[in-house]
């Protein structure tokens, strides 16, 4: 048993009669026939399945203030960290589950200890807009013995950091590209390096700074780029060789298996000399950058369900994955509790896991269950008949 699970065993035990919603059939008809049956939800009626849903749940976010930010480009992306949480909030509450919303900052203790959840989906990115400080939301959440969503400590310290996670990749045989650490502008350049090269703040997400200016062909157009991202933000560079080729995005939800959605970016610029998702296209141009169709490669399957254990992720996960002209796969980049939310947010798990016929509300009911059933020892539950029949199919 994992440290996540042995911890949260002891919290349906402390808990003071909590209300616990019992549903049958984990599928498409769960959320109509709770809403069409309340009295059965107010009255706990267990299912043949025993597949249980929580009373009450609380939603975590960053408390996102444009102080806590050096840039404009690093505030963008948590600025509306409280609206997609409202947004997710009343996808729960359709579930006939009460939801409250808490900020990340110094009162969640006590608003936690208060409002008592039975668990709590944590959305936290960065605390004072530092993301390496968002361990410290699972490390409260594993004192006050709740159970949550997500990567543990652990997990999400490794995931602030990009050259650990670099060399936990190569240390497991996960391929990736040829890469360096800079503290200064001024360290010396591994000259096994091959130009182009790609900087990248090793510590934040989000695609800030992945600009058509992080791509280097030469040593002196690098070392301008270093000066900037360290003086700007006050921490080290991962460099490493730009792949040219294609982009997959997999998306892991964890069930019974662990079970991984392959969608490849197609870019409408081919004019551009180097393609690629920037800070813009993520953040600005969104769908007119560059949309996803189904790929399928069972080796790529393994190889993200291999990533994904060896950087200690749990629940679900986004990895991106580079194609060169060989055919051969490099993974770029890596993210525990990513970007989070229904189809209409425009984050990569929603419309992903739509391409394979999977809902947002079908997402949430196995999150929520399997978090509730992980904390109780219990197995974990089994993949939906969508997900079986996508099986089938791809």
């Amino acid at each position: 048993m994992d440290d996540k699970n042995r911890t949260l065993l002891t919290y349906n035990s402390i808990q003071e009669n909590p209300t616990i919603y019992n549903v049958g059939e984990l599928n498409a008809d769960m959320s109509s026939s709770l809403s069409g049956n309340p009295a059965l939800s107010a009255q706990g009626g267990r299912h043949k399945n025993g597949y249980e849903l929580p009373g009450k749940v609380a939603i975590l976010y960053s408390d996102v203030k444009r102080e806590y930010f050096p840039t404009e480009s690093q505030f963008i992306t948590e600025k509306d960290a409280d609206k997609d949480a409202a947004i997710i909030g009343e996808y729960v509450n359709k579930l006939n589950i009460d939801v409250n919303l808490f900020a990340g900052d110094a009162d969640l203790p006590k608003n936690l200890r208060e409002y008592k959840p039975e668990m709590v989906f944590n959305l936290v990115d960065s605390v004072k807009g530092v993301e390496s400080l968002s361990s410290s939301i699972p490390g409260l959440l594993e004192i006050l013995e709740i159970p949550y969503t997500g990567a543990d400590i652990l997990g999400m310290s490794l995931d602030t950091n990009k050259f650990v996670i670099k060399k936990l990749l190569q240390q497991n045989g996960i391929p990736t590209p040829y890469y360096q650490l800079f503290n200064s502008s001024t360290d010396a350049l591994d000259s096994t390096l091959r130009f182009p090269l790609i900087s990248k703040l090793n510590e934040i997400h989000g695609a800030v700074e992945i600009t058509n200016d992080a791509v280097s062909e030469n040593e002196k157009q690098l070392r301008e780029r270093l000066k900037f991202l360290i003086q700007t933000y006050k921490q080290p560079v991962l460099v490493e060789e730009f792949i040219v080729g294609r982009e997959v995005t997999a998306i892991l939800l964890e069930g019974l298996n662990k079970k991984v959605y392959l969608a490849e970016k197609i870019f409408t610029k081919p004019d551009e000399k180097y393609i690629f998702a920037t800070f813009e296209d993520q953040w600005v141009k969104g769908k007119d950058a560059f949309h996803y169709e189904k790929y399928n490669d069972p080796i790529l399957r393994e190889y993200v369900k291999k990533t994904f254990d060896v950087t200690k992720m749990y629940d679900y996960a986004k990895f991106d994955v580079r194609i060169d002209q060989s055919g051969r796969y490099f993974f770029i980049d890596t993210n525990c509790n990513p970007a989070f939310g229904p189809k209409e947010t425009d984050v990569a798990i929603s419309t992903i896991l739509d391409l394979y016929g999977i809902s947002f509300t079908e997402i949430l009911k196995r999150l929520i269950v399997n978090t509730l059933r992980d904390a109780a020892g219990k197995e974990r539950l089994p993949p939906t008949s969508s997900e079986l029949e996508s099986d089938n199919t791809n």
